[in-house]
């Protein structure tokens, strides 16, 4: 909130998405009567309550997962969309905590093959993990208690390998393996500030004002983890 003008570039990267997935959950909130009676069409001849019964389960399974899928592929597509904005508040933070080092030097068509390869790759993944929890989500007891929680810390996981990209970036450590073994030493601090990034960026239009501050929040991360300095932020000095 102390520099709006980069909070505000933030936040239209993250505008366009939100409106794309809003309508696209609107969509599927629209039509979830007939697409969970055409994914259990052995159900037509049980007794009506139980019917009711499995579909309203199912129902709730399939906007859960389509939830969590939207949420992680939220942050990449967000980041692919709105990357030189990000970028700039990565530097703002970087520079009001001193030390900052300099820009990764890596020729344009191997950073974009590079960024392709692991969004897409990343969300190869949470539609794996969707899929898994979600039939984890008809079993009794657990679909209801011990699902949305794994659910919360795998997608707030995989939120926080997505956030702290540009500051790992522009330290060489360019691949994902790299983020997740450093953020895999510090898991409960990664796991303190993914999940409710992870979480307020499920509720839409919230997600707008989060993600420029999640950003911000995750180069902060990125140097703790790397044991950089963190401490108090001095005064920013004006953009270029």
């Amino acid at each position: 909130m102390r520099s709006p003008k980069l909070f505000l570039l933030g936040a239209i990267p993250a505008l366009i998405t939100t409106v794309l997935f809003i309508a696209s959950l609107v969509a599927l909130l629209l039509n979830i009567d007939t697409l969970v009676a055409w994914m259990s069409p052995f159900a037509e001849g049980w007794d009506e309550t139980w019917r009711a019964a499995l579909r309203v389960a199912l129902g709730v399974a399939v906007v859960a997962a389509s939830v969590m899928l939207m949420v992680v592929a939220f942050s990449t597509i967000t980041l692919a969309i709105g990357s030189p904005f990000y970028d700039l508040i990565a530097q703002d933070v970087e520079r009001r905590l001193g030390d900052a080092p300099p820009e990764a030097e890596e020729p344009l068509p191997a950073m974009v093959w590079r960024v392709v390869r692991q969004a897409l790759g990343m969300i190869a993944v949470s539609l794996l993990v969707t899929i898994v929890l979600f039939f984890c989500g008809f079993i009794p007891l657990v679909g209801q208690t011990v699902v949305p929680v794994v659910a919360a810390l795998i997608g707030g996981w995989l939120i926080a390998i997505e956030l702290v990209g540009s500051a790992f970036d522009r330290r060489g450590l360019m691949r994902i393996k790299q983020r997740r073994a450093h953020l895999g030493r510090h898991r409960l601090r990664t796991l303190g500030f993914a999940v409710p990034a992870y979480l307020l960026l499920a509720i839409p239009l919230l997600s707008i004002v989060v993600f420029p501050a999640a950003t911000a929040g995750a180069t902060v991360l990125a140097r703790q983890v790397l044991g950089e300095p963190d401490g108090r932020p001095r005064k920013a000095e004006p953009l270029p």
